[in-house]
């Protein structure tokens, strides 16, 4: 399995997928334990918010999932176009919430959150 991390920083999982420029990308066999595999940092205009064509790098990596804090209801139809499942959750430590995907276990919801523009976020059900 082949899954993106959002993440800013590089070190916690961050929210607002669709215009995250940071991911770090995990890859795991069954039984196999996740290893960090690439980082990806890229430039503000290839953020899928500003981004609108058919070649991004993220879908050239064969993603099964990208975990994130939150999304925008379009980034989730967008991602399942491409075949990639959006995780939404609460959990903010890369480790936990990988190793979590990686054992089938569930992770803990993502914090609604509203910030005032004309669309809204969804905060997926993992299971």
């Amino acid at each position: 399995m082949r899954v993106a991390v959002t993440s800013q920083n590089f070190r916690s999982i961050t929210g607002h997928a669709g215009k995250s420029r940071r991911f770090v990308i995990f890859e795991w066999q069954e039984g196999s334990k996740p290893a960090e595999i690439e980082r990806l940092d890229l430039p503000k205009d290839m953020s899928l918010h500003e981004y609108h064509g058919e070649d991004h790098p993220l879908y050239r990596l064969s993603l099964d999932a990208i975990i994130t804090g939150g999304a925008g209801e379009h980034f989730v139809q967008r991602m399942a176009r491409q075949g990639i499942a959006v995780l939404a959750t609460g959990e903010t430590d890369i480790a936990a919430a990988v190793d979590a995907v990686a054992a089938g276990r569930p992770l803990p919801p993502a914090a609604p959150h509203e910030h005032g523009h004309d669309h809204t976020h969804v905060h997926l059900d993992n299971q």
